[in-house]
């Protein structure tokens, strides 16, 4: 069913972190086009508000959502989100949009919200506030596209499934500082963590692609948060060739410059892989979690998502990887 045309004050509910973010803007390019006016808020995690500030053009506030019952990204505290819960209450909003996910755990919650509609995803036999706006989740396709439908369900026409990452001028600054001198498009940027350990191909076939591609001329560039620094030194011990170390001295801006101006990039299926879809940057995405079609990245041409669960083998990523770097773009 259309969400009417008068909406001013809208909420989206999305909880998640990086890549789950980046797979939604798509979505909000589209909410946005359809309520330019709009006044549209994000609940979510703490570091949303950055998230938030970085894509002023689809949202123009941040409530931080303090966690609830059953999901996994953050402690629940009771009295803080109750606080939250008046906050949100107290905005009146014309529309709250349910993007976490399938609806199970959070459906009765955003209901909370007290908006005017309240819409989103639901399954089939679980509990959605009012049918006519909830839309039986779509177990298949890619995220993005998933989220794509939502709005359609809504009446709210695409605006493409491009990803967008915005660089600033902070962004830019932050890339001077490091003083790296890389020739654009003649290095590769290898980024082996995620905040899954069970997500992250082994640190030995990491190396071993590094060194694969350091052998075709280019330089090597290993990139990851504080919090991944181990395994980027995991990978560089196990490696024959030089590379440059920059795990835990960039900021996601930096990151997302070098990503823009590699030669390609080589990372699990996680937030980074998003961003050089974003930029057209070419990828070898290694899939760990069986779920290659929904995260991996729309573009089959310029990025390559390898199941690793299928047992490819490192041969056959090494003959992606060539294909990929020999192919203008």
């Amino acid at each position: 069913m259309k969400v009417p045309a008068d909406i001013k004050k809208i909420i989206v509910f999305r909880a998640l972190q990086l890549g789950d973010m980046l797979c939604h803007v798509p979505a909000m390019r589209a909410l946005r086009h359809a309520y330019p006016q709009a006044h549209i808020t994000l609940a979510g995690l703490p570091w949303g508000k950055s998230f938030t500030a970085r894509y002023s053009a689809y949202f123009d506030d941040f409530i931080w959502f303090p966690g609830y019952p059953g999901l996994p990204e953050q402690p629940v505290d009771p009295v803080v989100f109750a606080s939250f819960l008046n906050k949100v209450q107290s905005r009146h909003f014309d529309l709250a949009l349910q993007m976490q996910g399938d609806g199970t755990i959070v459906n009765a919650m955003v209901e909370l919200f007290e908006a005017h509609y309240t819409a989103g995803f639901y399954l089939p036999g679980d509990y959605a506030p009012n049918v006519d706006y909830f839309m039986p989740y779509p177990n298949e396709g890619s995220e993005i596209e998933r989220h794509i439908k939502l709005m359609e369900f809504l009446g709210i026409s695409s605006q493409g499934i491009d990803l967008e990452f915005p660089i600033s001028r902070q962004d830019q600054q932050d890339y001077d500082d490091l003083k790296l001198h890389l020739r654009y498009k003649e290095y590769v940027c290898i980024h082996p963590g995620s905040r899954g350990a069970w997500r992250q191909w082994p640190a030995r076939n990491f190396a071993a692609l590094a060194d694969y591609v350091a052998d075709g001329g280019f330089e090597v560039v290993l990139t990851g948060t504080n919090e991944e620094t181990e395994i980027v030194s995991a990978v560089i011990s196990c490696m024959e060739k030089p590379a440059i170390n920059l795990a835990g001295k960039t900021s996601l801006g930096a990151i997302g410059i070098l990503i823009k101006n590699a030669g390609a990039l080589i990372s699990n299926c996680t937030g980074v892989s998003h961003m050089a879809a974003a930029f057209k940057t070419p990828s070898i995405v290694i899939s760990m979690d069986g779920e290659p079609e929904r995260w991996g990245p729309i573009n089959k041409k310029i990025h390559r998502t390898i199941n690793w669960l299928d047992q490819p083998g490192l041969q056959t990523v090494f003959e992606q990887a060539a294909e990929l770097l020999q192919t203008p773009h």
